[in-house]
């Protein structure tokens, strides 16, 4: 069993957001503790939570520390366009672009996830 989770919600936006991705880690943990293969991205708004979780004053930051090694990296094109690049490359998480998308530096290949077996999640 594989799993990508696609981690879309905006930390701007609240408690809900604040849910989704705490359930997206959660599930990643759950893959994790099972020996399960499991990937994290980041896509959309979702790219505004590297900084967020990596403030050990967020409420999700002990969950994320504990699936960081599974997050398989940012998409490119959606820091840029959100605003999130320069954090992200201060950060120790590479950007994903394997998806060229004409006027971006590309997006991460959600189908290529789905050729290799996984199934996505989207929170």
């Amino acid at each position: 069993m594989k799993a990508a989770i696609l981690i879309h919600s905006d930390p701007k936006a609240g408690e809900e957001a604040l849910g989704r991705v705490f359930n997206g880690l959660a599930v990643a943990h759950n893959f994790k503790q099972q020996g399960e293969e499991v990937k994290v991205l980041f896509l959309g708004t979702g790219t505004r939570w590297i900084a967020e979780l990596n403030n050990p004053d967020n409420p999700v930051h002990g969950l994320f520390e504990r699936v960081k090694d599974k997050v398989a990296g940012v998409s490119q094109g959606c820091a840029d366009v959100f605003g999130t690049a320069d954090e992200i490359n201060a950060s120790e998480f590479n950007f994903l672009n394997d998806n060229p998308i004409p006027g971006t530096a590309g997006l991460p290949g959600v189908a290529t996830l789905m050729n290799e077996g996984y199934t996505i999640l989207v929170y």
